[in-house]
């Protein structure tokens, strides 16, 4: 909002880019999930674009993109977040885009700050985010360009250098200083959290899937999943996907079609969905640990129906499984 609005002012006819890469924090998982301080949905770059007067374009970049989250050139941050191959990426797709007029933008801007990222935002990577993307001296930086060679939007007089600004580090306090000078009072998250390769909860299940694959695939319904529910693996060859509220159960019970399914008979309980092929053994077990999460967890037996994706139910009585008994190694996210 902040290096879209600088510019904006300088009479620059400016439009937003919303890039739609499948691990976006906000929007699915947002709606979702229900709670009772529930704030009102919407789109956050819809919403932001909206404030400031711009238009703006959503763009699905979700099946190319993984290339990017499979086999980063520049590697992984500090858990599976290609951050640099990511913004290398996204200002090289920027550049293919063509205004409503059908006529070619003459420069792409972006809100990056020296310092404040570890992996993407240091000098360093400044000029390789630039010449990677084949942007060059068209990428402006309006936030932090003072600290940086001028670029050609600057050396041409299409922006005014002085009217940039030279923000560095971590802080976010400057950046809130503008915003009250330029009348924003609100905006989304301004740190970190935007998107799910820097969760760690996340890409633990992630780096899971994979390796129970034997291979870095993915599809955009795996990336959905994996968002939801509470993920446990207490064998290699299968997975429990437990509803953590019933606004995951209720998204759940989209993919009953696709997964062995079992939900609590006896008791009121969350709705799971089994990934992978059990054993007899193996259904007894998963059933105690689906009763666990049910209103029985302390009665002594569940009823608990399991049904197969060729929609052939059977039902077992179990005695919930004790928090005790189930080691650590198997909860992939709570």
């Amino acid at each position: 909002m902040l290096a879209a609005k600088v510019v904006q002012s300088q009479g620059v006819y400016v439009e937003g880019v919303n890039f739609f890469t499948g691990f976006c924090v906000e929007g699915h998982t947002q709606a979702v999930k229900r709670s009772k301080k529930q704030k009102a949905k919407r789109h956050s770059a819809l919403w932001c674009a909206e404030q400031i007067g711009i238009p703006i374009q959503i763009v699905d970049i979700s099946e190319d993109y993984q290339d990017i989250v499979i086999q980063p050139r520049y590697g992984y941050g500090r858990l599976l977040n290609p951050c640099l191959d990511c913004k290398i990426f996204m200002v090289n797709r920027a550049l293919d885009l063509k205004s409503n007029r059908g006529e070619p933008f003459d420069f792409v801007i972006t809100g990056e700050v020296i310092g404040q990222r570890p992996k993407s935002q240091r000098k360093e990577t400044m000029g390789i985010i630039a010449k990677d993307s084949g942007a060059h001296d068209r990428l402006l930086r309006p936030l932090c360009a003072k600290n940086l060679p001028p670029s050609l939007p600057e050396r041409e007089g299409w922006v005014d250098r002085e009217k940039l600004h030279g923000f560095s580090g971590r802080s976010r306090k400057p950046q809130f200083a503008l915003a009250n000078e330029l009348g924003i009072t609100e905006w989304s998250q301004p740190a970190g959290g935007c998107c799910f390769l820097t969760d760690e909860s996340y890409t633990k299940k992630l780096q899971d899937l994979w390796d129970s694959r034997g291979s870095k695939e993915y599809d955009l319904e795996d990336v959905i999943l994996l968002k939801i529910g509470r993920h446990i693996r207490p064998a290699p060859h299968y997975k429990l996907i437990i509803g953590r509220e019933e606004g995951e159960n209720q998204y759940l019970r989209g993919f009953r079609h696709k997964f062995a399914h079992m939900s609590t008979v006896s008791h009121v309980g969350p709705l799971c969905l089994i990934d992978g092929e059990l054993s007899a053994e193996e259904r007894v077990l998963a059933s105690r640990i689906l009763a666990r999460y049910s209103r029985g967890r302390t009665e002594p037996e569940v009823t608990v129906c399991i049904t197969e994706q060729s929609g052939v139910s059977e039902e077992v009585v179990v005695e919930p499984i004790q928090p005790h008994m189930v080691p650590a190694e198997w909860s992939l996210a709570s």
